[in-house]
């Protein structure tokens, strides 16, 4: 009889386990790919949320004008190459444009922001009931945000977040109903 991985309810680990037929053995494949696509996508969310938090922790200490002096260190190669390359002329307007209450604004948001990403993806990975309901809810109005951003800014960057956002929540629905069912079992 073929060994397959099937998640371990009490601690959402995996564990070796005999499968049954081979229409088994396919379900069995394809639970633990989304279970691990689930993991995958929040353990990116989480690695985004340090990210957002060292970035409003350097919005908050950084000098305007020393970012705007390091923005342009950094992206002098890209802009000697191509003076009009999208991505760094938009860098260095954004970072010509941080002052004041921008400044504020900008950190705070993101240090907020990055640190309730990374306390629902340590709920999500401790397999906290209550946390995957909350994550969706949160991450739809992150998504709705990035939305209305969108139509001011007509980024494509922001259509392709929130599309992947999009995934790790129906991702996140999939995981909840998932682990409900094993524990009513």
């Amino acid at each position: 009889m073929p060994l397959t991985r099937a998640p371990n309810t009490a601690k959402g680990d995996s564990a070796i386990q005999p499968s049954g037929s081979p229409a088994g053995h396919a379900k069995n494949r394809k639970r633990i790919f989304m279970h691990d696509a689930f993991r995958a996508g929040i353990t990116l969310k989480g690695i985004d949320g340090i990210l957002e938090v060292i970035g409003g922790a350097l919005l908050w200490f950084v000098k305007p004008r020393s970012m705007d002096r390091m923005v342009r260190w950094l992206l002098q190669h890209e802009l000697s190459r191509d003076p009009h390359d999208f991505i760094a002329t938009h860098a260095l307007h954004a970072a010509g444009h941080l002052t004041g209450e921008g400044k504020v604004f900008a950190s705070i948001y993101l240090a907020a922001h990055g640190l309730v990403k990374i306390g629902l993806v340590a709920a999500l990975w401790r397999d906290k009931l209550w946390a995957y309901p909350l994550a969706m809810g949160v991450f739809s109005v992150f998504d709705a945000y990035q939305l209305y951003r969108f139509t001011q800014t007509h980024s494509l960057a922001l259509i392709a977040l929130t599309i992947v956002d999009v995934t790790i929540i129906l991702l996140t629905w999939r995981e909840y109903r998932a682990q409900k069912l094993t524990r009513r079992q």
